[in-house]
């Protein structure tokens, strides 16, 4: 209540749940958006200190190397250009990326850094790669779809919103639609 009456504002705590709605969406997606799931997902969060980054990415690889035992699931952790952390996760059965996803998110969370959860990314191919966003910060989805030299193609996006509109929760503001060029995958 003190933080609204001093000016100032925090934002929401993402809903989780919600990253399993692409779980059903994908069927839509295949079949009337010729949209296939490349068998590759990632999520982003911010560098941390180094104490911090350990502990975390001994938990996480300790959770992964238990789940993925069961899905077959294949993992790395990396940084990209910009100093993000990335779990890639490589897995034919687009449930297992979900489950495993939500499950990276949920550790992060229970450990104190929901603030350094970026997004979640699920790659799909159709003439090119076509990346289903979900950002922690705003809780919703939003299409990405890359073209050469850093350029978007913007009408593809819209379309795939309209079409998606009523199966996921999309970000109605495009303006927070950022593009993640130099992903690691």
């Amino acid at each position: 209540m003190f933080d609204s009456l001093l000016g100032r504002s925090k934002l929401p705590e993402s809903n989780t749940d919600r990253l399993f709605s692409i779980s059903t969406a994908v069927v839509t997606m295949e079949v009337n958006l010729n949209l296939q799931p490349s068998g590759q997902a990632g999520i982003c969060f911010k560098s941390m200190s180094l104490s911090q980054y350990e502990n975390t990415r001994k938990e996480i690889e300790d959770l992964l190397s238990y789940s993925t035992k069961e899905t077959g699931t294949k993992y790395h952790i990396e940084k990209d250009k910009y100093n993000f952390l990335w779990v890639m996760l490589d897995d034919k059965d687009f449930e297992d990326l979900v489950t495993n996803i939500h499950m990276i998110s949920q550790t992060l969370i229970e450990q104190g850094f929901s603030e350094q959860i970026l997004c979640a990314v699920y790659r799909f191919e159709s003439k090119g790669p076509v990346y289903w966003i979900y950002s922690f910060k705003q809780g919703n989805y939003y299409p990405f779809v890359p073209l050469k030299k850093q350029e978007r193609d913007n009408p593809m996006e819209l379309r795939l919103k309209s079409f998606m509109d009523a199966e996921l929760p999309i970000e109605k503001n495009v303006e927070k639609w950022y593009p993640l060029w130099g992903m690691p995958f």
